[in-house]
């Protein structure tokens, strides 16, 4: 295992925005009062994709972090060195603070799902996953940051829940965690799990960085779409993670039916109420 991991930078705080590229033309010009902005690291890497130019206006201007979904951390593929290396260019091109991805399969077979499919919470997926884990990390030289994803089924062979095999992973691979409060309550909805009780009793050092989002629901299932305004049970949520482990960078996702730039920010704003209500 490498010793040359780097920690996550300390100057990234208070609630940014998930930046995407229809948003990316209005931010510039009128550079909009955001502490930080999260980017998708695959909307820029793939070949084709946007006009890099709008990261070095960006890095200029703005913190920024990478938040990536082709990494597949939990498939059985290899790994994609050579996607890793693109990454690492790429942070240290526009030095990106960190990088996050998420806890899940989204490739098998060389076969791309084009969706983050979950795992089984068993002893071997942990060992599996924290393995893959230490070698992204050393071929980066720097910690990464590992998302809870929504999931629409669990399987027989559980042999812990959602909160302790996401902790349990974490602390094995040495790295941090991004918490996703929708994804979260949709999981602990669908599947009635007492999952965010559970989660605040913990030590959440580890956690440096929170994703708020919006949910549809279809029929009695919630579904992480990220397509509408966060909804209040997720407020009560972030409200009471933030009054008892204190403010973490947080995030506001909204990935499809983009709304206008103000009803970001408008959502931004209530970020930054309840963390005045917590303090």
């Amino acid at each position: 295992m490498s010793n040359c991991r780097q920690s996550c930078p300390g100057d990234i705080e208070g609630v940014g925005i998930g930046l995407r590229h229809q948003h990316c033309s209005s931010v510039l010009a009128n550079e909009p009062d955001v502490p930080w902005f999260e980017l998708l690291a695959d909307n820029w890497l793939a070949a084709g994709g946007l006009d890099q130019k709008y990261l070095q206006s960006l890095a200029l201007r703005y913190p920024m972090t990478l938040h990536g979904v082709g990494l597949n951390l939990g498939g059985s593929d290899p790994l994609d060195f050579s996607y890793l290396d693109k990454l690492k260019a790429l942070i240290s091109t526009y030095q990106f603070q960190w990088y996050s991805e998420h806890l899940c399969f989204s490739a098998a077979g060389g076969l791309v799902s084009h969706d983050l499919l979950p795992l089984p919470f068993t002893e071997e997926a942990i060992n599996h996953v924290v393995n893959r884990i230490e070698a992204v990390q050393d071929r980066l030289g720097s910690r990464i940051l590992l998302e809870n994803v929504s999931a629409y089924m669990r399987f027989p062979e559980d042999e812990y829940d959602e909160v302790d095999f996401f902790f349990q992973i974490a602390e094995q691979a040495d790295c941090y965690l991004l918490l996703d409060l929708n994804n979260l309550y949709v999981n602990e909805t669908n599947h009635a799990e007492a999952l965010f009780d559970k989660l605040l009793a913990r030590d959440c050092s580890r956690i440096k960085e929170i994703h708020l989002a919006g949910h549809s629901q279809q029929d009695d299932i919630l579904l992480d779409t990220h397509s509408s305004p966060i909804s209040p049970e997720v407020w009560a949520y972030y409200q009471r993670f933030i009054q008892r482990h204190g403010t973490i960078p947080t995030i506001i996702e909204w990935d499809h039916e983009l709304p206008p730039w103000q009803t970001l920010m408008d959502e931004k704003h209530k970020a930054e109420a309840a963390i005045c209500l917590s303090s």
